[in-house]
C-alpha cells in the first residue's frame, strides 16, 4: 500500500536522519519533508519504529498515512514552471 510520511522537525541532524530513513525503506522525497512510496503493513510498522526511536524524546512531530491504490491514482500535482525546467530526466 502506498505510505506518506510527513514530519516536522525543527532540529537539522534529526530531521536528516529521518529522511535517510525514509530513504532506506525505498520511499521518494515529494517535498523537503514528505516522503511517498510503497509499503506493506510490516514495512510501514517498522519504519513507525524506527522514526519513533530516531525523533526519542526531542521535539518534533511525525505522520504515516496509508494510502489506498484509488485515492492514489486521484492524486493532482500541480507544478510552476521553474520546477518542471529544473527536473532531470532519466
Amino acid at each position: 500500500m502506498t505510505t506518506l510520511v510527513i514530519y516536522d522537525i525543527p532540529d537539522d541532524r534529526i530531521r536528516d536522519r529521518m529522511a535517510t530513513a525514509c530513504k532506506d525503506y525505498g520511499l521518494v522525497r515529494i517535498q523537503y519533508s514528505a516522503f511517498l512510496g510503497e509499503l506493506n503493513h510490516n514495512r510501514r510498522e517498522e519504519l513507525a519504529y524506527r522514526l519513533r526511536h530516531t525523533l526519542g524524546r526531542n521535539e518534533g512531530n511525525v505522520q504515516l498515512f496509508p494510502i489506498c491504490d484509488k485515492d492514489v491514482r486521484l492524486r493532482v500535482e500541480i507544478e510552476g514552471e521553474r520546477r518542471r525546467s529544473e527536473r532531470v530526466e532519466p
